[in-house]
């Protein structure tokens, strides 16, 4: 018997959202470690709201949804405000019920800057390296660590030259005077115009720095600059530093960009190996051990090194930070770290899985 095509909106809907999600959806497990994640940050939201007043937009509810951004590949907040109002598996997510209306686009704009002052990108993608580590699924030895450039939102136009004289002394070897003393971005101070080969174009770009255990290649540190190869290595050992808080490094593994006399003796001094790539015989100094290319562990932590490179190709892809949508280093640095979070998350859920 033919069914009856008429449409009628129903006035009750019974079940929760929670039902229209398949059990064995991966959303289902990569919430599960956000909401231990943020069940960790209660206090810190509870010191970035006032205690009277209307009450805003759940913060919680604010993270969840630009995970599912970076998750989806969503161009635009708009864009994902829109999903919110229809989508159900966007609603179950994020914790929206179906009687509420989602809100504005707006709302992220406003509440940027609290979530920005009170470092919470960088808290919760602490929590989730922490809800890792409780599911052992960490190297606390071996780590991975490398750099990529990140297209600035600024015209290559608005790179002039600075008012005032030029400095007496620069940035650049010997204190000459090099084209980034003399100008800078009138959108974006922070970028520089930098290029990572000959056979590349000069752009205006941002430099992010992350470090990868090498058990599953989850990212535990992540760090912002400007585009150097002196500031990659000084971020890269910074990074670790910062780690030994809460592991304790034996060896990292980098490129043959690291290969450097000061990267190689800092991390010396803290007593780690830098496991790099050596030069061609007579090009150049070679700042480590050269009995270390024999040895087999050298051999796999180069092999585990591509799992960085996996992260970059997400984050680019999927998470669509090839070219940043903010301005400056502050709000690049706080989109990458909850990025590198995201990216764990469904990581651990595979891995869990």
């Amino acid at each position: 018997m033919r069914g009856d095509d008429v449409f009628q909106d129903e006035l009750f809907s019974y079940g929760g959202l929670g039902e229209r999600v398949p059990e064995k959806h991966p959303l289902r497990r990569v919430r599960e470690f956000a909401e231990g994640a943020l069940a960790q940050m209660s206090s810190e939201f509870e010191g970035l709201y006032s205690k009277i007043g209307r009450p805003s937009i759940a913060p919680e509810q604010l993270l969840r949804a630009l995970l599912l951004q970076m998750l989806y590949s969503v161009r635009s907040e708009r864009m994902l405000v829109e999903q919110l109002e229809y989508n159900l598996l966007f609603r179950w997510f994020v914790g929206l019920p179906l009687s509420e209306h989602a809100w504005d686009a707006t709302s992220f704009t406003k509440n940027r800057e609290r979530l920005l002052s009170g470092e919470v990108a960088q808290t919760f993608f602490a929590a989730v390296v922490a809800e890792a580590r409780r599911h052992r699924l960490l190297d606390d030895e071996h780590f991975t660590v490398d750099g990529t450039l990140i297209e600035a939102w600024a015209s290559e136009k608005s790179y002039q030259k600075k008012p005032g004289p030029p400095p007496t002394k620069g940035s650049g070897y010997g204190g000459e005077v090099l084209q980034r003393d003399t100008h800078e971005s009138t959108t974006d101070p922070d970028a520089r115009m930098y290029r990572k080969g000959l056979k590349t174009g000069w752009k205006l770009q941002h430099m992010a720095h992350a470090v990868s255990e090498n058990r599953h290649g989850l990212v535990v540190a992540t760090s912002v600059s400007a585009c150097s190869p002196r500031a990659e290595r000084q971020a890269a050992i910074a990074m670790v530093r910062r780690l030994k808080k809460t592991a304790t490094p034996r060896t990292v593994v980098a490129d043959k960009g690291y290969h450097e006399q000061d990267f190689v003796e800092e991390l010396q001094q803290i007593n780690i190996a830098a496991h790099v790539p050596p030069y061609k015989r007579g090009s150049r100094r070679c700042w480590v051990d050269p009995g270390l290319y024999d040895r087999p562990e050298y051999a796999a932590g180069q092999k585990k090194r591509k799992w960085i490179e996996r992260f970059f190709s997400w984050l680019k892809t999927t998470a669509q930070l090839r070219k940043t949508r903010h301005r400056g280093h502050r709000k690049l640095d706080w989109n990458f770290t909850l990025a590198a979070a995201a990216y764990n998350l469904t990581r651990m859920a595979t891995l869990i899985a």
